[in-house]
């Protein structure tokens, strides 16, 4: 066995003798300890927060959203058939976005009027997100609106109500006369449910037909975008360079997470801000290994002049404190890694910390654990014990332990 290991070693897990630099020991493991497992904890709540927001947004918002690169809609041409066509595309859906001004009764507001086909429910999950009627747009005899739940609870929308919903667009290049209604597009339509999936979603959004939405704002084949459903197996960022090679720079090919760079960026710079936090903290709680170590190597003076008469030199005495301090940080990162491992899947399997009765659709906080998190929190707090150690021991040892 290598020997500044095993005496390093000795001094740290000794049972033989419980002094006052043995407590002092003790308390940078926990400190180191304990700073790695609120790494540990807070990293994987932002991983699990970050996967909630994602299945939220994938019950409204598609794998891949062809856009125009200039105006507002366009006419799909042949090209959309081949990519429709693609092995890749599952679910191929155009739709339509407006604003326009809903009033019910004697409410209104405005809200993002989006026309779908019958491929959106199957390719989002909207479906699943009704909190109240069923997801039906088009029948054969009717047509229906679907409305966000803060849209429906402005308007006083009921289900049960005999009123329709009225629409109003202005026309395009209309111009205003004796009548001011003359320059809108009016129509009406019943409600068949409220969806509840995200606040940016449900106080902005209503759902109709995509005929409906054409005839609302006086388009005939025109869309606002392409909506694609990207199978499973396939790479979405592949698929995505592929139709963006296929269209040009016409057209914009975006992700889920391009739609909402804001959101997802502002995540992780707030999740590498605690990082750093937490790391400071952790070159904090690095003193008490600084303290410890430099009360050991003053205390271990005869220790090192034994080792001395036996041929150790200046290199070996240094590795053995040096060591001694490592194992200090790797016992905190290792005792820090597990229990915070522990704890988060204590909350993924039992949920102790709950939320706010109705929140995000679910009653405890979400936590997700990634590997990759965890070996740099190892990686991390190991570096920083080490440095910690570098001092006492080039410090300390240089000026109190004379070596000849």
């Amino acid at each position: 066995m290598n020997l500044p290991f095993h005496i390093a070693r000795r001094y740290l897990f000794s049972k033989k003798k419980q002094n006052v630099i043995n407590i002092i020991s003790l308390i940078s493991v926990v400190g180191v300890m304990v700073g790695t497992m609120a790494l540990v904890i807070v990293l994987s709540a932002f991983n699990g927060l970050n996967q909630f927001i994602d299945q939220q947004f994938s019950c409204f918002d598609p794998d891949l959203k062809i856009l125009p690169a200039k105006g507002k809609t366009f006419v799909p041409d042949s090209i959309f058939g081949e990519i429709k066509n693609m092995e890749q595309v599952v679910f191929f859906s155009e739709v339509l976005e407006e604003n326009a001004l809903l009033k019910y009764g004697n409410r209104q507001r405005p809200a993002i009027v989006k026309g779908v086909d019958e491929n959106f429910s199957l390719m989002t999950g909207i479906d699943t997100m009704m909190t109240d009627g069923n997801f039906v747009l088009d029948t054969n005899k009717y047509q229906f609106a679907v409305l966000g739940y803060g849209v429906a609870f402005d308007l006083g929308v009921g289900l049960t109500f005999v009123d329709p919903i009225k629409f109003y667009v202005p026309k395009r290049n209309a111009k205003v006369g004796h009548n001011p209604m003359n320059a809108f597009n009016t129509e009406i339509i019943w409600p068949s449910g409220f969806f509840q999936v995200q606040p940016d979603f449900d106080t902005q959004y209503t759902l109709v037909p995509l005929s409906f939405a054409r005839k609302l704002f006086s388009y005939q084949n025109e869309v606002s975008a392409i909506e694609l459903g990207i199978n499973d197996s396939a790479d979405i960022d592949e698929v995505k360079s592929e139709i963006q090679e296929m269209l040009g720079d016409d057209f914009q090919v975006k992700n889920r997470y391009e739609l909402h760079d804001v959101i997802y960026k502002m995540m992780k710079t707030e999740k590498a801000a605690v990082f750093f936090i937490l790391a400071f903290i952790l070159v904090i709680a690095s003193f008490n290994i600084i303290g410890s170590l430099t009360m050991l190597i003053l205390d271990k003076k005869e220790d090192v002049s034994t080792l001395r008469s036996l041929g150790a030199n200046e290199q070996t005495i240094r590795q053995l404190f040096l060591i001694e301090g490592c194992l200090i940080s790797f016992s905190g990162a290792l005792l820090g890694v597990v229990l915070g491992i522990i704890v988060c899947y204590l909350q993924i399997k039992f949920g102790f910390v709950k939320l706010a009765a109705g929140s995000f659709f679910m009653n405890s906080y979400p936590v997700n654990v990634h590997l990759s998190d965890i070996f740099i929190i190892f990686i991390t707090v190991v570096l920083i014990g080490y440095f910690a150690s570098r001092f006492p021991v080039q410090y300390i040892t240089k000026r109190y332990l004379q070596f000849n």
